[in-house]
């Protein structure tokens, strides 16, 4: 599949910035996630002239097919070069300059026989999946990560868990010279960063559909399962940069079905009034007064920028 060409709106404030060596990590589960979770924020960043990796944890060889025009023998068969595929063509509309497989096998839901392969995310030693990762980012030398919350209560998916487990601890350990020597020279990335999606945005585009005498794909059961608003500190205007996240999805031409009503059903500029920003929370950071690796919690948006007090 070819990755098509992105026209940026006119709104879209691209920086000239000079090439002093920012870098931006995301780690991602699945094909799939890098598309759904902070795409257009990378977009953003990747205009600017950042640097930008993406860690996908595993295949995604358990995902339905949820498109029916995909849903053939022939996909079936050779899902896994599909995925890839996919995953290569919405990673060039994104604009990551890097995609890094860590090497696991999608784990499935718990209580699967997926989940309980051995070669599956989930199953993996903890070390060596972490070991992995910190290689990763000696050797890319990211200043910012972007990772998965610590609250996964709607979707506990196991592999979703498990990339906010090794984010964590490669974190700290990448710039530890005690911790995995053969990962390469250390170095500390400086700030870490959850993707969140407070529910109040889901409540919003139910009540457009609504207000546009439109079905809306949130029914009562979905929406009494939004109850969560994540905090956040953090707001990245993506304003002309939204539509990305739409053709990256689409990319995943197995994973979403382009009729969805659920991601497609509004019209893109109604999208952009509703969240014309992504949000972030940032969880740790070894900015300050002594350079402390320190937690942060989170009291309200604080920040535009995932490099403030980096440039």
């Amino acid at each position: 599949m070819a990755a098509r060409p992105v026209a940026l709106s006119t709104a879209a404030k691209v920086l000239v910035v000079p090439d002093h060596g920012l870098c931006l990590l995301s780690v991602h589960a699945h094909p799939d996630d890098e598309a759904s979770k902070g795409a257009s924020t990378v977009a953003r960043y990747h205009a600017e002239g950042v640097r930008t990796i993406l860690v996908c944890c595993t295949g995604g060889e358990e995902g339905d097919i949820l498109n029916p025009a995909m849903d053939t023998p022939e996909v079936r068969a050779d899902i896994g070069r599909v995925r890839m595929a996919e995953l290569k063509a919405a990673t060039e509309i994104i604009g990551y300059d890097e995609t890094v497989m860590l090497g696991y096998r999608d784990s499935g839901m718990p209580g699967s026989e997926a989940n309980a392969r051995p070669d599956s995310f989930a199953q993996a030693p903890l070390d060596e999946a972490v070991g992995r990762l910190v290689a990763v980012i000696r050797r890319e030398r990211p200043q910012v990560i972007l990772t998965y919350p610590d609250e996964q209560s709607e979707y506990p998916h196991p592999d979703h868990l498990r990339v906010h487990e090794i984010s964590l601890v490669a974190f700290d350990a990448a710039g530890d010279p005690d911790r995995f020597p053969e990962a390469g020279a250390p170095f500390e990335p400086l700030k870490l960063y959850y993707s969140v999606w407070p529910a109040e945005r889901f409540r919003q585009i139910h009540a457009k559909f609504l207000e546009l005498g439109m079905e809306s794909p949130f029914d009562d059961a979905r929406l009494s399962r939004l109850t969560r608003d994540d905090p956040y500190t953090t707001e990245i205007d993506v304003l002309g940069f939204q539509q990305v996240r739409g053709l990256a999805l689409k990319a995943h031409a197995t994973q979403v079905d382009p009729n969805s009503p659920f991601w497609f059903g509004l019209p893109p500029e109604v999208l952009e009034e509703i969240h014309p920003v992504d949000q972030f929370r940032l969880a740790r950071s070894r900015l300050g007064d002594d350079h402390a690796d320190t937690d942060v919690t989170a009291d309200g948006a604080v920040e535009d920028d995932l490099f403030a007090g980096l440039r």
